[in-house]
């Protein structure tokens, strides 16, 4: 697979011009990616959530674990 920035343009411009109807799907799946992954990002940052549960979900999607809140006293 090659990451050369010409071939990538190229391939992008041949996408939006043959065809914009599938340019515009991966552009909505995209959005829809981005909005469920900030809701993800709120859950794991929850404090109101325990920090166990908080944890292993970040654990089993591979992403940082939260940080623990500090107790007051």
């Amino acid at each position: 697979m090659t990451t050369d920035p010409a071939y990538v343009a190229d391939l992008a411009t041949q996408m939006a011009t043959r065809r914009p109807d599938l340019l515009a799907l991966a552009e909505d799946e995209l959005k829809a990616f981005r909005a469920f992954k900030a809701t993800v990002a709120a859950f794991i940052h929850n404090p109101a959530i325990a920090h166990d549960i908080r944890t292993n979900l970040a654990r089993d999607l591979g992403l940082p674990a939260p940080t623990p809140e500090k107790t007051h006293g």
